[in-house]
Order: structure tokens, then C-alpha cells, then sequence
């Protein structure tokens, strides 16, 4: 059975390049614009892995993430930032930070090797 992956970007483009990366890897994903609907589509989708732009529009995905870490039934599900504006290297060992970390342009082997290396956590 594949893992499946909750991918969520403002950035159609970006979506697009992640989801085809992600499928032709293997893994089922489920692709969001916003976060609005991330707790229904967590509870419906039941993702392995949350992979998440830091800048979406009119949310922060750090306050995201440190929500879903935040609660009881989502704490375990690792997420992995992506952001070209925002180094969150150091703040990774933080109460409700993401489990990794990736900067934009991202090498698309290194975002592979990020995401296996959470998978097999």
C-alpha cells in the first residue's frame, strides 16, 4: 500500500511539479491551495506525511503546522515545510515545529530524501 501524502501550496505550478515528483515516486497524494480545509482533508485523506508551503495565501503554514502538532489526534503526522522566504533550519527543534524542513528552488532529489527519510521515521 502507498503512503500518502497531504501536499498544500497557493501555487498551482508548484502543486503541479510536486504531485507529478510525488506519483511517479509512488506515493497517493491529495493536493490543497489553501489551508482552510486542512483538518477535514486530514481526517478524510488520513495522510503518512504533510508537506506544506510556509507562505499560503492568507494563512501562514507555520501556524499550521505548530496546530497540527498541537492537537491530539494529528501531533504524529510529520510535516515538512517548504518555504523561499523563511530559513526554519534552527527553529525545527521547537515546540510545534515541522519535522523538516525544505528552502525553495528545492533540488527535487533532495525533497525525495526528505520525505523517504519522514516516511521511514
Amino acid at each position: 500500500m502507498s503512503k500518502k501524502i497531504l501536499v498544500l501550496d497557493d501555487d498551482d505550478d508548484i502543486l503541479e511539479i510536486i504531485s507529478i515528483l510525488l506519483v511517479d515516486n509512488g506515493y497517493e497524494i491529495r493536493t490543497l491551495s489553501s489551508g482552510d480545509t486542512v483538518f477535514e482533508n486530514i481526517k478524510d485523506f488520513q495522510p503518512d506525511l504533510i508537506l506544506m508551503d510556509v507562505m499560503l495565501a492568507g494563512m501562514d503554514g507555520r501556524a499550521i503546522c505548530k496546530d497540527i502538532k498541537e492537537n491530539h489526534l494529528t501531533y504524529f503526522l510529520p510535516v515538512i515545510l517548504i518555504s523561499g522566504t523563511h530559513d526554519l533550519a534552527g527553529a525545527l527543534h521547537l515546540q510545534g515545529a515541522p519535522n523538516d524542513f525544505v528552502a525553495k528552488p528545492f533540488d527535487i532529489d533532495h525533497l525525495l530524501q526528505v520525505v523517504d527519510k519522514q516516511l521511514a521515521a
